[in-house]
């Protein structure tokens, strides 16, 4: 966290106050806001690098913020909530929210996820074959570029993903053909921890494969190893000489 410049929204000034003290004790750069307002415009002026971002922001709904700041940005969010449910948590993830913790939270807990958080983000990003701007993996006659988070469909179209679907397939495809436990996707997903009952990867499986299986009804391309998890079966190519995803077109043409 040294070194990092977190935003904390929350619209209790308590619970900003207690967090930007911890954070800046770990070295850390602080800034707060109250709502979406706020918080859109701290974005837009500081380089920030994680976000601690409450459900419950009084006038303002903390998922509808999430929802605001994933059209522009993939700054990290943990989302912390004090309602304990669920779908909240369920329905965070899948807009692409990184890790959650609920209230009431100990503070050293709050910070060894975001310190876990962020290593994985610079771990993805300092990657070798992911780094690279010019690598491509084709599956199935589409490309992603990982570093640049984008999907082409097979006709060559940008195929919308949320976060946490393109963190998913990212783990699939750097994965290919082997068995992964639910528990596994979950920690290389997003980090946090795993009980039978969860069906968060469950739900975000079923929603990216309606948008990459040729039929979803009847999946090729993500298995389910009943009584263990999941397993991407198809054939995985790294392409390292593909041009940029600026040319969309020109990548997919040239895989062809």
């Amino acid at each position: 966290m040294k070194n990092a410049v977190i935003l904390v929204v929350d619209d209790d000034p308590k619970i900003r106050t207690l967090l930007r003290r911890c954070f800046e004790g770990e070295g850390s750069t602080v800034l707060e806001a109250g709502d979406k307002q706020g918080t859109l415009a701290a974005i837009a002026a500081h380089p920030v690098n994680f976000i601690t971002l409450d459900l419950d922001l009084g006038h303002d709904d903390g998922l509808d913020v999430a929802r605001a700041i994933r059209r522009t940005s993939r700054v990290p969010i943990m989302m912390v909530t004090g309602k304990g449910e669920v779908i909240d948590r369920v329905v965070g993830l899948e807009i692409g929210a990184d890790d959650y913790v609920s209230k009431p939270f100990h503070l050293r807990e709050v910070v060894a996820r975001i310190k876990s958080v962020l290593r994985r983000s610079r771990e993805t990003v300092t990657k070798p074959s992911i780094a690279e701007g010019s690598v491509a993996w084709r599956f199935d006659d589409m490309i992603a570029m990982i570093e640049e988070m984008k999907l082409f469909g097979r006709d060559g179209v940008l195929i919308e993903l949320t976060s946490g679907e393109f963190k998913l397939l990212a783990v699939f495809l750097t994965r290919p053909k082997r068995v992964l436990s639910r528990e596994q996707l979950m920690d290389l997903v997003g980090g946090q921890s795993y009980t039978p009952l969860d069906r968060t990867i469950d739900n975000q499986i079923a929603r990216l494969r309606k948008k990459i299986e040729r039929n979803p009804a009847a999946p090729r391309l993500i298995s389910t190893i009943r009584g263990i998890g999941y397993s991407f079966t198809c054939d995985v190519q790294v392409c390292k000489d593909q041009p940029s995803s600026n040319n969309a077109e020109r990548a997919f043409a040239k895989s062809n």
